[in-house]
């Protein structure tokens, strides 16, 4: 299950609050405080955390690596506020001695349980993503597009992992190199065109043409890297650049012939995201 997955899952269990958010790292963070004033209707949410980590001495330790100081826009302007993505949302609640936290716990309990199971059979990994982009909406001609996407991009990061990429940043750098080969977008600038939270996945709003092109994008990069047997960042990102001019080459013919643009505003994503149950 991905980030917004989890997101909407926590939140239909949380009920109705809404948590602030603010960007940090690639991710999406949340105040921790709206977190547990959501479990503990708190009056004082600062002091119920202190009390929590006296309480949760490895908590405490690692609260740290877990919770960072961002800026988080509110509504007496942007303020510097504790904040933590889902796993440390997820970490936090195991602390909460409250009735309104315990659906949540078990259905962590039941999510550990899961992801071991799919480590032991991964067809069972392949069938959840399924089943949650047809809960989505999605049509099958699309989710096995997309299925095949998720297989050609883990191919390729595995290849930039064997070959000295390690921050999230340097894969960033090199997936924007085949986007801006392939669409003469960024995935940023690609988002922002259509229109959507920069926390949702690209590929979730692209269509049939949008996903073939990405693949062969990225399935174009790993055959390059491979053939030239690149190491380190920068000569992985002139693979990037090429891989994702082949392409882009791709793309402008079919324009070329149809007569239509490919990159559109058009968002492949249902209005309404239905509940995940």
């Amino acid at each position: 299950m991905d980030e917004e997955n989890l997101y909407t899952k926590a939140m239909t269990l949380f009920g109705t609050q809404e948590f602030r958010r603010a960007w940090h790292d690639g991710r999406v963070f949340f105040v921790v405080e709206d977190v547990v004033y959501a479990l503990t209707n708190s009056n004082d949410p600062k002091q119920y955390l202190n009390r929590m980590r006296e309480r949760d001495d490895m908590l405490n330790k690692g609260w740290v690596q877990i919770v960072h100081t961002l800026d988080v826009t509110t509504k007496g302007g942007r303020q510097k506020m504790s904040c933590t993505d889902l796993a440390g949302i997820f970490r936090i609640i195991q602390s909460i001695p409250s009735p309104k936290a315990e659906p949540l716990k078990l259905w962590l309990a039941q999510l550990g349980k899961d992801r071991i199971d799919e480590i032991q059979d991964p067809e069972l990994a392949v069938n959840r993503a399924k089943a949650i982009y047809e809960k989505k909406g999605y049509p099958k001609s699309w989710i096995d597009k997309r299925m095949r996407g998720i297989n050609v991009r883990n191919t390729l990061t595995d290849e930039w992992k064997n070959r000295g990429v390690r921050a999230s940043s340097e894969f960033a750098i090199l997936t924007d190199e085949i986007y801006k080969g392939t669409f003469e977008m960024s995935a940023q600038e690609y988002k922002n065109f259509k229109d959507f939270d920069r926390e949702n996945n690209l590929r979730d709003h692209m269509n049939d043409v949008e996903l073939i092109l990405s693949m062969l994008g990225e399935a174009a990069t790993t055959n390059i890297t491979q053939s030239r047997d690149s190491v380190g960042t920068p000569a992985l990102q002139k693979d990037a650049k090429d891989g994702g001019a082949v392409a882009g080459r791709t793309r402008k013919d079919l324009e070329k012939v149809s007569g239509k643009k490919v990159v559109n505003k058009g968002n492949y994503l249902p209005k309404e995201k239905p509940r995940i149950k």
